[in-house]
């Protein structure tokens, strides 16, 4: 084997060990963003625990077809890049979300992604991205079982009071 298609392969089996590693996998359409902007959106995806990336189209699609995914294929076209989340499924999606409220003038979108092995289109990505955090979620769903748990209690401690009168 040539030393060009050894370092095609090498990317190719790199490409799918992220994919098979990530929790989530977004393709960014990263077109008419200039260098400060993708600076900080790098940085910010460091941050938030995501791996941005730009692979070739054809060495990112050789290793989802390896993978028996072809749904992202459609979405390989002009300037992509990867993000790939492997803690916080909504990470990369609520990354990008975050950078365009802050730079309503930029041009990058989601094209696409795989989160959980799950094909997502562009809006569901968007949806995903605008989802609270696993932590606000987890305290909304304590406060729900708290508010609950002392609503029965008082009932409970109501009836008990009604018992006592009638005897």
């Amino acid at each position: 084997m040539s030393k060009n298609l050894e370092a095609k392969q090498a990317v190719i089996n790199e490409v799918k060990e992220k994919i098979e590693k990530a929790n989530s996998v977004i393709l960014v359409d990263y077109k008419g963003i200039n260098v400060a902007d993708v600076t900080e959106l790098r940085k910010k995806f460091r941050e938030n625990g995501v791996e941005y990336k730009v692979y070739k189209n054809t060495m990112f699609k050789r290793a989802a077809t390896e993978l028996g995914i072809e749904s992202l294929h459609e979405h390989l076209q002009g300037p992509v890049a990867v993000a790939f989340g492997y803690n916080d499924v909504i990470a990369p999606a609520k990354t990008i979300n975050q950078f365009l409220k802050e730079h309503p003038k930029s041009t990058i979108s989601s094209k696409a992604g795989l989160v959980e092995g799950k094909y997502m289109d562009a809006s569901a990505v968007k949806a995903l991205g605008d989802l609270p955090s696993r932590e606000i979620l987890l305290a909304m769903l304590v406060g729900g079982l708290q508010g609950t748990i002392r609503n029965l209690a008082y009932a409970l401690n109501t009836i008990k009071e009604q018992k006592e009168v009638q005897q």
